[in-house]
């Protein structure tokens, strides 16, 4: 998880540096300038709303001067390769880095050349942990496992666009860490049958597992990355693996609803199940702020925080 004082994927996640990271967010007892005196760089050089602003507004909550770049008006639109930014925004004495791109496992070769922490806020199809973390917590806090951070007995559903899903292998390699089952749903397409090496089940119905799962997290379809191409059409995808108030209504009665966003309503999910009693979505969205507070400052801090 932690690879030195980066974090750049939950392949691999060790449950116990996850449970003290859950737990820091968890408590939300930051000492309001804790990051006084620190500068945080946001490297964004792909879309990102959620991500992108979180960030910005946990490191301006601990204290810290916040610099956000993107690839329109930086020196990557004359030719200048994200390492040498990197490098460079690190020669100017930014204590962090926080980096999104559309290449998977760049941020793997950025941080073995940075010696500033380095946090990975979504490469490619690769990993996303930040958001993992985030719905870790959401998790926690929704079967009171917040003591413990034990997921021992939970079933959890990850529906739709996984094979394109940085969030989807997140969540698999930090949520199996902490005792949760996974099974992957999805058209062929999109869970093929070797992401079962994984450790996780794959079935091709979802009617024949809501039922039978204690959270439902839904994905959306990457058009972006192709994941469209093949699919017939929207309208049968929703049908096929939607999650229509038909089937929110078969779930468990403790059963929650999940969604990283952002959300093609009427595709993957309906308006009455993302907006009603089982969603989560929301709080998916206020955990990711605290996970990041967290993240900025074991990230910096270090030990201390521990």
């Amino acid at each position: 998880m932690w690879t030195g004082h980066h974090l750049i994927s939950m392949e691999q996640a060790d449950q116990d540096q996850a449970r003290a990271l859950l737990l820091l967010a968890h408590r939300n007892d930051f000492a309001p300038h804790v990051l006084e005196g620190k500068s945080v760089a946001n490297l964004f050089f792909e879309d990102s709303t959620r991500t992108r602003v979180s960030f910005s507004l946990a490191a301006q909550r601990l204290g810290a001067h916040v610099v956000d770049l993107t690839s329109k008006g930086s020196s990557l639109s004359k030719g200048e390769t994200l390492i040498d930014t990197a490098l460079t925004i690190e020669a100017m004495g930014a204590d962090a880095l926080v980096i999104r791109t559309q290449q998977s496992k760049l941020c793997c070769e950025i941080a073995n050349c940075v010696t500033i922490p380095l946090i990975n806020a979504g490469d490619g199809t690769h990993q996303h942990p930040t958001q993992a973390l985030a719905d870790a917590l959401t998790i926690g806090r929704a079967f009171s496992c917040d003591r413990k951070w034990d997921f021992s007995g939970l079933r959890v559903a990850i529906v739709g666009d996984v094979v394109s899903s940085r969030v989807a292998r997140s969540n698999i390699g930090l949520l199996k860490a902490l005792g949760a089952r996974i099974v992957l749903v999805g058209p062929l397409a999109m869970v093929p049958d070797s992401m079962a090496e994984l450790g996780c089940d794959v079935v091709h119905d979802l009617d024949t597992v809501i039922d039978q799962v204690e959270v439902a997290m839904m994905l959306r379809i990457q058009f972006e990355r192709g994941s469209g191409d093949g699919l017939g059409s929207t309208a049968a995808y929703h049908r096929a693996f939607g999650l229509t108030q038909d089937r929110a209504n078969r779930m468990k009665a403790e059963a929650i609803v999940m969604h990283p966003g952002p959300m093609n309503r009427g595709v993957e999910i309906v308006d009455a199940v993302a907006d009603g009693n089982r969603s989560r979505i929301l709080d998916q969205v206020t955990h990711g702020l605290l996970v990041r507070q967290a993240t900025l400052v074991k990230a910096i801090c270090g030990r201390e925080h521990s």
